[in-house]
């Protein structure tokens, strides 16, 4: 299997096939307008409209299982996103990303890329500290951690890699160029 098997839905509920992004690089992103990486938005943004016409694609999917940090419709998220960063990649319907209403998309990309570490620096001790209360197992299990943890997808539908939102997008925005 490959990402290529899987679909989201959009903000009107309709199947978005990945089928639809074959030959290009996707960064699939799960997404929150009221946490503290929020400006990953602008990141996110400038890499869209720096590597669109190259091929690269951006999958949002909002999320709010990480503190209620998402709380609006997606037509409030979508605007949000437009009027705070200029977003022009498109967004998906809010939805899990772990537990049992999990998209069946994000399931495939745990199991392709697990999770490997805040890596260093405040940020990084930061989340290790605050996850540690919510989940004592959180180092050995998949899931998603927090908002704005990052998989990028090369041109042949691989997952090649998982970005916690304590890495830094100058490292993402390399993995990105590199496959491109």
């Amino acid at each position: 299997m490959s990402v290529y098997d899987y679909s989201v839905p959009d903000t009107k509920g309709n199947e978005l096939s990945l089928s639809e992004f074959k030959g290009k690089v996707l960064l699939i992103v799960n997404t929150a307008t009221g946490c503290g990486f929020t400006p990953h938005y602008k990141d996110i943004e400038e890499m869209y409209e720096k590597f669109h016409d190259k091929g690269f694609e951006v999958i949002d999917v909002p999320c709010n299982q990480f503190a209620g940090q998402t709380p609006g419709t997606d037509e409030e998220i979508h605007q949000f996103c437009q009027l705070k960063y200029n977003t022009k990649f498109p967004q998906m319907k809010k939805s899990d990303v772990n537990g049992e209403n999990q998209l069946p998309l994000f399931k495939f990309l745990k199991e392709q890329k697990g999770f490997e570490g805040f890596g260093k620096g405040p940020a990084a001790l930061a989340m290790s500290l605050m996850l540690k209360k919510i989940d004592k197992d959180y180092k050995n299990n998949p899931d998603i951690k927090w908002n704005f943890t990052k998989f990028i997808v090369d041109r042949e539908g691989n997952v090649v890699a998982r970005f916690e939102p304590t890495a830094k997008m100058s490292e993402v925005e390399k993995c990105v160029e590199s496959l491109l």
